[in-house]
């Protein structure tokens, strides 16, 4: 019972900041001293988004579709190029600038490219979001490699381990952290990369749906999709946080070094 107060205390402290802002905003509401079509009250947020909920839900289920196949697509991806460019050193070197490049281009300008070459329908949506998301994750998993200590490898060689046991028991688990640190910034980016995707192009969507409200200037539903998409973001960088701890209480990191030919120390 202590501990669940301490921690509605903790919450209420952590958003004090968020909870004057909105009772500022409904303040300027109620005093008249900002119109209504400038900036709606958060009372009519509220209304607004109860109001066009089931056509939000709709559109919802496709922008998180593209932002999970894209994030699946992105850490396979992100995997994949670490290990080998962790593995061999020219593929590091060659590999490294382009990718580097490739996350100057802003999301604005590669989103319409992509709608012309891939169509209005998903997958420019998928593309884009695995663009923005791979990257977080990539360097973080090479810094995980690098940051391992240099005489547990060596430790491991001498035991005779291959490649595969040395990223199996040391590097892979030393680069958990660093993965998860990765996927939550890649996390928040996969959602609004697919949000712009769809507001640039497309039938479905966040994105889209944002299009139309602007058009018809109902501020009131523009403001309510920003925050509904805010707490979506929030709702999954607070997954990626749950499943860290859980995979933490798991004793996820192998304890010991398992399945070394070792003959050969013994016999020295």
């Amino acid at each position: 019972m202590k501990k669940k107060l301490q921690n509605i205390i903790k919450f209420g402290y952590q958003y004090s900041v968020i909870l004057l802002i909105l009772a500022f905003w409904q303040g300027l509401a109620m005093t008249k001293i900002l119109p209504e079509f400038i900036l709606p009250s958060p009372a009519a947020v509220i209304m607004a988004f109860i109001k066009d909920f089931s056509l939000i839900m709709y559109h919802t289920k496709y922008t998180l579709l593209e932002a999970f196949i894209g994030m699946s697509i992105a850490i396979t991806l992100a995997f994949i190029l670490s290990l080998l460019m962790d593995r061999f050193q020219v593929l590091y070197d060659v590999l490294y600038p382009p990718i580097i490049i490739s996350q100057t281009i802003p999301t604005v300008a590669i989103a319409p490219l992509l709608i012309i070459w891939l169509g209005f329908y998903m997958t420019p949506k998928v593309v884009l979001v695995v663009m923005t998301g791979f990257f977080p994750i990539l360097i973080a998993l090479l810094d995980g490699y690098r940051a391992v200590d240099p005489d547990s490898i060596k430790l491991l060689r001498s035991m005779g381990a291959s490649q595969w046991q040395t990223y199996r028991h040391v590097k892979l688990p030393a680069s958990i952290g660093y993965f998860f640190a990765g996927l939550r910034v890649s996390v928040s980016y996969a959602l609004i990369s697919a949000v712009v995707s769809e507001w640039l192009g497309g039938y479905y969507g966040l994105g889209v749906y944002m299009t139309r409200v602007r058009k018809a200037f109902a501020l009131d539903k523009m403001f309510a999709i920003i925050f509904f998409i805010s707490f979506l973001s929030l709702i999954l960088m607070a997954g990626v946080d749950y499943l860290h701890k859980t995979l933490n209480r798991q004793s996820y990191v192998p304890r010991g070094v398992k399945g070394f030919k070792t003959e050969s120390i013994r016999k020295k």
